[in-house]
């Protein structure tokens, strides 16, 4: 059993972290559903990830991905087949529904999703935009022309 820990004194002497609060506050909510399906996360490069989720039984069609903001939503529902004559000694393979969500960083992007031997891959990438890159700013001369105001380039900070 997890223990709740109260994160409002923090609140009130922040400002501007209240998506890290939230986030951190819905980490702590765990239930016994959030098990499945299983998955791992794995860091393919610099800014690259990969989640695979093992979802074994599940067809494609039956699978959804939804990315919005900074949320990965991936939710699955078992199509009804009545498989006439077939008698189940043991159903082991899971199939009820379910929903897994992950919290993405700013910038994180899906960039692709395969499906192959009951596993779902998705392939997610960091990709920060150019305003958002450290720039380098050149500093002016000394002489007292109009050429002291500081002198942007396009060249990445070391």
């Amino acid at each position: 059993m997890r223990t709740a820990f109260d994160l409002s004194p923090y609140r009130r002497s922040t400002v501007g972290f209240d998506r890290l609060f939230d986030a951190l506050e819905n980490s702590f909510r765990t239930d016994a559903q959030e098990s499945f399906p299983p998955f791992d996360i794995v860091r393919t490069g610099d800014d690259s990830y990969r989640i695979t989720l093992a979802v074994a039984g599940f067809a494609r069609d039956e699978i959804d991905i939804t990315a919005q903001q900074n949320q990965l939503v991936i939710s699955g529902q078992k199509n009804e087949k009545d498989e006439d004559g077939v008698e189940f000694v043991h159903r082991g393979i899971a199939t009820r529904a379910f929903e897994r969500r992950f919290q993405l960083a700013d910038f994180v992007e899906v960039k692709e999703a395969s499906y192959e031997n009951g596993l779902l891959s998705i392939s997610l990438e960091r990709v920060v935009p150019e305003a958002m890159k450290p720039r380098k700013i050149e500093i002016g001369g000394g002489s007292h022309d109009n050429d002291d105001a500081p002198q942007l380039t396009d060249q990445k900070a070391a």
